[in-house]
């Protein structure tokens, strides 16, 4: 039923560490069972599946859905030369690297909401942005150049395989890609002063958030049509970026 890799499978799978090899193969690892299941359930296309031997029995839910495609059986060595995750749950999935589309000349089509970000490099942060923005029915995220990787092992792992129902653009020059944007779509930016609270925007818009460290540079933010500020009540010192994305994203949907 499983096949075995070889010995250039296996050093090819444990490439795919590294985003230049990720981009050049055009291949990426999306490990874990939650994640495996939501590509599933996802539009984006799985090449094969990969087991751990000593796991197997535990997967009896998944093999049923691995019908059809290649399923590797890897061996405890064998695994941990390709696993990113510490406490492994022996499953992951090769899935292809989605077509990229080049807004140098277009404006992306994203329905009536898009959220932008700018070199968000930390890629816990990114994945946990990327679920908030799935839960809150966003379609598609523009990532800024200097952005961390999407398909980033620890991106997929804390977006919960969220990041497999959005729609994706990276490596966006938003100086020149903004003014477009303005065109259709009423700009948003956030700053920790300054800004009007939160709220929800009834027409198309853009909503922008920049790094944990750095948020956006005023060459953004004087772009805006406007500049939201999350109000403070006590007196911790600040918030994390996804905490404030999440809140962000709240009052911007919660009209519907």
């Amino acid at each position: 039923m499983f096949l075995k890799p070889s010995k250039g499978q296996l050093k090819f799978l444990a490439g795919l560490d590294q985003a230049k090899i990720r981009r050049r193969e055009g291949f990426f690892l999306a490990e874990g069972t939650k994640v495996v299941q939501e590509a599933l359930r996802s539009a984006w296309q799985i090449e094969s599946f990969l087991i751990r031997e000593a796991k197997a029995k535990n997967l009896g839910g998944l093999l049923p859905a691995m019908e059809g495609k290649k399923v590797f059986a890897l061996s405890d060595p064998e695994w941990k030369r390709i696993s990113q995750d510490k406490e492994s749950e022996g499953v992951a999935a090769l899935m292809v690297l989605p077509a990229f589309r080049s807004c140098r000349e277009d404006v992306p089509e994203g329905g009536s909401r898009l959220l932008l970000l700018y070199q968000v490099g930390n890629p816990a942060n990114l994945g946990a942005i990327l679920r908030s923005a799935h839960w809150f029915g966003i379609e598609t995220v523009l990532l800024s150049e200097g952005s961390v990787d999407f398909v980033h092992p620890k991106v997929i792992r804390t977006s919960m395989g969220s990041l497999f129902h959005l729609r994706i653009l990276d490596g966006l020059d938003f100086r020149s890609l903004l003014p477009r944007l303005k065109e259709r779509y009423a700009l948003v930016g956030t700053t920790v002063r300054g800004g009007v609270p939160p709220h929800p925007v009834e027409k198309p818009s853009a909503v922008l958030l920049g790094s944990e460290s750095h948020g956006l540079p005023e060459f953004l933010l004087d772009r805006m049509d406007e500049n939201w500020c999350i109000p403070r009540r006590g007196d911790a010192e600040s918030l994390s970026l996804p905490q404030a994305a999440a809140i962000l994203l709240y009052e911007w949907t919660k009209m519907e």
